[in-house]
């Protein structure tokens, strides 16, 4: 037991090597290549499009890669192993006649479970996500944070062991979320393996051991949020500039001539906006506004984050506009 312990713990919970996947003629996942450490929460950070949920969705064993290979454990995403792996879907994936107790029932069966094990396990988790006493409730007369614990009731039913979140608390309010976040803690403790698609910085920099950054399909840095930020300055100073012809020009006219000052870091453009860090913001912001005050629309200041890590290292907003990632197989 202790040999086959020690093995789990040495081999990473997911190994993807190479991995693309295309929409027809576009690549949604161009060579895509990363590690997880069992026991461990790592996350997936990048906007909408940048290819988390199509990675999520070829691990689930949902889509099928134009090529490369997925591990999860060492072995093949393959159907006979999927109840190793659990999935928090981004959109809601719940049938809303169906009462929680038929829900979790349905889903035990599908992986094999019935009896007692089934019957032990789902009022366990019920009662643990505090929904016993609304089990012979239909789901449609629970809210949206309610839903989600009987989302991750049903990802956890069959006991996995690596499991999937796709911007879970997306639309949750702040009590929800928080809510939500405790119970991922509680089972997180007990030697699950959680992997997290968010485009929420907080998120990421506060929950996530490991940090990933994807930027359209192509996985551009990994690290820890502190490694990802390592060389960035105290301060990060966001400018949106005066865009009247829509080419980004005075924005760049900016930052070249902003990029030499002393106590200034990275300086990144993408279209009208600077992301500029900063040493000390009390002698930049007047110095800014003394050598082109027209140019600037709007300004923002706060502590670096992983945000400015994410926009000095791909080069765009982790905000930008971009097609919603399919997520059907």
């Amino acid at each position: 037991m202790t040999s086959t312990n020690g093995n789990k713990a040495q081999t990473p919970a997911l190994a993807v090597r190479d991995l693309s996947v295309a929409y027809g003629e576009r690549l949604a996942l161009d060579g895509v290549t990363l590690s997880i450490a069992h026991n461990t929460v790592a996350g997936l950070l990048g906007p909408n499009g940048s290819g988390k949920s199509t990675l999520l969705s070829v691990v689930a064993g949902l889509r099928t890669p134009r090529s490369g290979e997925v591990r999860i454990f060492g072995e093949a995403p393959e159907p006979a192993r999927r109840r190793r792996v659990g999935v928090v879907f981004q959109e809601q994936a719940l049938d809303p006649v169906m009462t929680l107790w038929e829900t979790l029932v349905l889903h035990g069966r599908l992986f094999g479970l019935g009896g007692n094990t089934l019957r032990r396990r789902a009022e366990a988790l019920l009662e643990r996500f505090g929904l016993a006493s609304r089990q012979r409730d239909a789901v449609r007369t629970l809210s949206g944070g309610l839903r989600r614990r009987l989302e991750l009731a049903r990802a956890l039913l069959p006991s996995p062991e690596l499991l999937l979140l796709d911007e879970p608390t997306a639309g949750l309010d702040p009590d929800a979320r928080r809510s939500f976040w405790q119970l991922l803690r509680s089972v997180r403790e007990e030697g699950l393996t959680l992997l997290l698609a968010t485009n929420d910085v907080l998120e990421a920099e506060r929950e996530c051991g490991t940090v990933a950054f994807l930027h359209d399909g192509r996985l551009v840095a990994q690290g820890t949020p502190a490694e990802l930020k390592r060389g960035l300055k105290h301060d990060s100073v966001r400018i949106e500039c005066v865009d009247s012809d829509g080419d980004g020009g005075r924005a760049n006219a900016l930052a070249q001539s902003i990029a030499s000052w002393p106590g200034v870091g990275g300086v990144t453009s993408a279209g009208p906006v600077l992301h500029v860090t900063v040493d000390d913001v009390s002698t930049f912001v007047p110095r800014l506004f003394q050598t082109d005050a027209d140019a600037i629309r709007d300004l923002r200041i706060q502590p670096s984050t992983l945000e400015d890590a994410y926009f000095q290292i791909a080069g765009a907003s982790l905000q930008a506009e971009r097609a919603q990632e399919a997520t059907t197989a």
